[in-house]
């Protein structure tokens, strides 16, 4: 059967159903990124007019017209709760109109905005000087072929099933954390704290092997190969990290840039980290002290103690500075044992919400070829 490609502007209405009754609160409040996941706004809204921002019914779809350093991705979801929520007037929001509801379901389309191709086609078709956009006209002029409803349903529910898999792997992991974040509470109330430089060593120190291997580190707070051009690079100058030792970034350090080398590789890091070890493991484990690097409150401390003038720093001397309870050390290797066991079962999460955005063009394309061979 012969498709023909039409204008997604046949199928969308553009709404401005603002919050003018004040309804919905702070806490509805909603935005977007670039994982297409609806998210609580990072946006200061204290003293903002809550009545101008925009109401977004279950099923309703917004995006953010703003491409620009958007990490070349579209930040467009819809509504998949099931309240209405509001957003600030920075996005725009619209719907499947009535007549096609029974045409294109909400479910098939977002799955068609999670492809990398149309990421790809609205970076390309994105205009502006300082600041590029995609707006209401240019998403109207989208081309698509739409399968039949009921094969848009089949696949539909095959990536339902897998994200309930994964929204219930989710709550677990939500669980899990709630008993480390007890746990190194009690331990915060109930221990006396100890500066971690009596316990830890800077180790910096170059090497002559340039076969190692060349890694950074992510915000994640793990190692990971390297983004930066290594071809030809003077690695004398490179520092050496061995296993069970840390390294950080005294620029970056409050960006999340800290790790610990928990392989049995050693690998080359730029001179603009700096690495450091455990004196004595009978006395402060090495995973304990990453899981106390690894909290959000390390990270706001490091930005409220960071100085410098054109680019804050954190410096060798700030981080000895740092208290902890250091508690019995088989108290350390249990908690520690318990929040490695979240941080894998996190970042198993977070392939598995990659995964479920690799099969969506799978299934887009699985549709469509469907629809043309019935």
């Amino acid at each position: 059967m012969e498709l023909n490609s039409v204008k997604l502007g046949k199928y969308i209405e553009l709404l401005n159903n603002k919050n003018i009754d004040k309804i919905y609160s702070e806490k509805d409040v909603r935005g977007v990124n670039n994982k297409k996941e609806l998210i609580y706004t990072k946006a200061d809204i204290s003293g903002r007019d809550l009545s101008r921002f925009s109401i977004v019914n279950p099923g309703e779809f917004f995006f953010n017209h703003r491409t620009s350093r958007n990490g070349s991705k579209f930040s467009i979801t819809y509504n998949y709760e099931k309240n209405p929520i509001i957003v600030t007037e920075d996005y725009t929001v619209f719907k499947i109109k009535e007549e096609f509801k029974s045409e294109i379901l909400s479910d098939w389309l977002y799955i068609y905005f999670n492809r990398p191709e149309l990421d790809r086609y609205v970076i390309t078709n994105s205009w502006g000087s300082s600041t590029e956009f995609f707006n209401w006209d240019d998403i109207c002029n989208i081309e698509l072929i739409v399968p039949s409803y009921n094969i848009q349903l089949k696949y539909c529910k095959i990536y339902k099933t897998i994200q309930n898999n994964q929204k219930i792997y989710e709550k677990n992991l939500y669980d899990l954390k709630l008993i480390c974040d007890s746990y190194i509470e009690k331990l915060r109330r109930e221990n006396e704290k100890e500066p971690i430089g009596k316990y830890i060593v800077c180790t910096d120190r170059k090497t002559d092997n340039s076969n190692l291997q060349i890694m950074g580190i992510s915000n994640q707070r793990r190692l990971v190969e390297s983004n930066s051009r290594t071809k030809g690079v003077n690695k004398s100058k490179y520092l050496k990290i061995e296993p069970r030792e840390f390294a950080y970034s005294p620029i970056h350090i409050n960006d999340g840039s800290i790790a610990f080398n928990n392989t049995k590789n050693e690998y080359l890091l730029s001179p603009i980290y700096k690495t450091f070890k455990v004196v004595n493991e009978e006395k402060l484990n090495s995973e304990y002290l990453m899981m106390w690097f690894s909290r959000e409150e390390f990270t706001r401390y490091c930005w409220f103690y960071a100085f410098g003038s054109a680019r804050d720093q954190f410096d060798w001397k700030q981080l000895c500075e740092i208290e902890i309870p250091v508690p019995d050390i088989n108290i350390q290797k249990s908690i520690a044992e318990l929040y490695n066991s979240y941080i894998l079962r996190r970042n198993i999460n977070e392939e598995l919400k990659e995964k479920l955005k690799d099969i969506c063009p799978i299934l887009i394309k699985g549709s469509i070829e469907e629809a043309k061979s019935c």
